[in-house]
């Protein structure tokens, strides 16, 4: 066995010497810990569950985290990409999935992310036969919708959430002082340290939502120290309308995967992706997203901060990520941390999640201010945008009542469903050369002239 060297943490194999490794992979923890547990708590409260079953599926979602970022990280067969990307639960889902939770039960939501999880793992494992099929402008414009599908839920949360406080004083205080806070540090801290931004506005939040009298801490001090997570803890429901939905969903962020993919090669790696790391990295993102469901979760995929993360650091080493893949699993199992994180009043959480939910619209604008403009996909963004989001946010959404049921459940409030499918379709019967064929029209309607004369 090859000895452990500290120097092995900028490569992608090697042992390193485990004090050292511990405190990256950490690292890595703290940069996505917010994020990964936010949705959950999000849909939660959509779904209408008490503080217990919050925070039983908060200690679920670190635990399957944990364990999925261990099958990129180490593959099963050709599930997982072998490369150091961090699993979490996805943003992308929330608002269809909090439309599903509360037009047809938790239930449906379980069984529309199993199937759909089967769905995009089998993708993955086909995935050169169809990635040709999601160009950049329909990623970019996908995204962009991603972040302003999640704004509203983010104000919701600020406000104070689903209850009679919202927008009271108290509320916005409370959510004012956690934005502010992780404005100030993600504008002053140094390097690496910004990534902490979060996690740093959801601490002071929460002393400050203390001291108001704003938390309630029994249920983290009630039950077990210790429990494994718990096995299907909802049973699921198979709604067609409800599969549909997510599993449009799935192809969205089969889209950020590739990205997010793409991005830990060049940056983290130095080199380009290979289709094997593609696949497997999808496959891992659907499989084990079905299996996230069997734990009550939503769906499980890489999580864009840490590749930040590593492009800052350059720790690329699968062995010191491990480590922090197992404290995630370590820390699912210690009920009293997801009660903690239940705790959390909807205020701070908002107040964490504004600047989250802002920087994915802006990430997705920077995506298509790096491609050309050309009036093809002027067409394809102005026609996706105007009719995704138009006819999902307009008070008249009866404008989908002559469609069949299923079809309304998919799309009548879930913009990101109609912005994908006519982006794609779009980008698929466009002709590629739009503004070729007009220079063209002008020239045959100037060149009568020019003889006339």
């Amino acid at each position: 066995m090859k000895e452990a060297s500290i120097a092995n943490i900028y490569r992608l194999d090697g042992r390193v010497p485990l004090g050292a490794a511990i405190p990256f992979g950490l690292q890595h923890v703290l940069a996505m810990f917010v994020a990964n547990l936010t949705p959950i708590v999000i849909i939660a409260g959509a779904a209408g569950f008490d503080k217990p079953m919050t925070a039983m599926l908060v200690q679920n979602a670190m635990f399957v985290a944990g364990i999925a970022t261990l099958v990129q990280l180490y593959p099963l067969w050709r599930v997982g990409a072998r490369l150091p990307i961090v699993m979490g639960v996805s943003f992308t889902f929330v608002t269809a999935i909090c439309f599903v939770a509360a037009n047809f039960g938790y239930g449906a939501v379980v069984g529309a992310v199993l199937v759909g999880g089967v769905f995009e793992g089998t993708l993955g494992l086909l995935a050169k036969y169809w990635r040709r099929f999601i160009s950049p402008i329909v990623s970019s414009i996908v995204v962009t919708t991603i972040g302003f599908s999640l704004l509203g839920i983010g104000i919701r949360s600020f406000g104070g959430g689903y209850n009679d406080g919202y927008g009271s004083w108290e509320n916005l205080f409370l959510g004012t002082v956690t934005l502010v806070t992780c404005l100030l540090f993600s504008s002053f801290a140094k390097g690496h340290y910004k990534q902490m931004a979060v996690l740093v506005g959801l601490i002071v939040g929460y002393i400050v939502a203390c001291a108001l009298g704003k938390v309630d801490l029994s249920a983290a001090f009630a039950g077990n120290v210790f429990a494994l997570p718990a096995f299907l803890p909802v049973a699921p429901e198979f709604n067609l309308g409800a599969i549909i939905s997510v599993g449009i969903i799935f192809l969205v962020s089969a889209a950020e995967t590739i990205g997010d993919t793409t991005a830990m090669a060049v940056v983290g790696l130095k080199r380009d992706i290979k289709e094997r790391e593609i696949s497997g990295s999808l496959a891992c993102d659907g499989f084990c997203s079905s299996v996230a469901s069997l734990f009550g979760c939503s769906p499980i995929t890489s999580f864009s901060q840490n590749v930040g993360l590593i492009a800052m650091t350059k720790v690329v080493n699968r062995f010191a990520i491990m480590t922090g893949a197992v404290a995630m699993i370590i820390a699912g199992m210690f009920p009293p941390i997801g009660a903690f994180f239940a705790s959390l009043p909807d205020a701070v959480l908002g107040g964490c999640t504004i600047m989250m939910f802002g920087s994915i619209m802006v990430s997705g604008i920077q995506m298509m201010s790096r491609l050309q403009m050309t009036q093809r996909n002027v067409t394809i963004a102005a026609l996706s945008f105007s009719l995704g989001i138009g006819t999902t946010t307009a008070s008249e959404n009866a404008i989908w009542h002559v469609f069949p049921q299923v079809v309304q459940d998919v799309f009548s409030g879930n913009c990101v469903a109609v912005v994908y499918v006519v982006a794609i379709l779009l980008d698929t019967f466009l002709p590629a050369n739009m503004e070729v064929e007009q220079e063209k029209d002008e020239e045959e309607v100037l060149e009568p002239a020019i003889d006339h004369h």
